[in-house]
């Protein structure tokens, strides 16, 4: 998938109103939010100073936790409280 394929995936993704589970990968959210990883990272980290402790935990969907996603649902509450 390139880059315009996942742009139109995401905004297909917020305008279709259902109500099943979609989750959001690194590269989906990055995309979205306009942000590196590296800031979605720094987000994350406790230690940095640009953590946002309110920023949605990412959930592991491989058994080994190397594959994350965030649910859609936790990222839209969170951009909507930001407003």
């Amino acid at each position: 998938m390139n880059n315009q394929q996942a742009e139109h995936a995401i905004r297909d993704l917020w305008l279709l109103d259902r109500p099943e589970v979609r989750v959001l990968r690194m590269r989906q959210l990055s995309a979205l939010l306009s942000v590196s990883r590296s800031t979605l990272y720094d987000w994350l980290n406790p230690n940095s100073p640009r953590h946002d402790p309110s920023f949605p935990r990412p959930m592991r969907l491989s058994a080994k936790g190397v594959a994350v996603g965030w649910l859609a649902d936790d990222v839209k509450r969170w951009l909507n409280a930001r407003r």
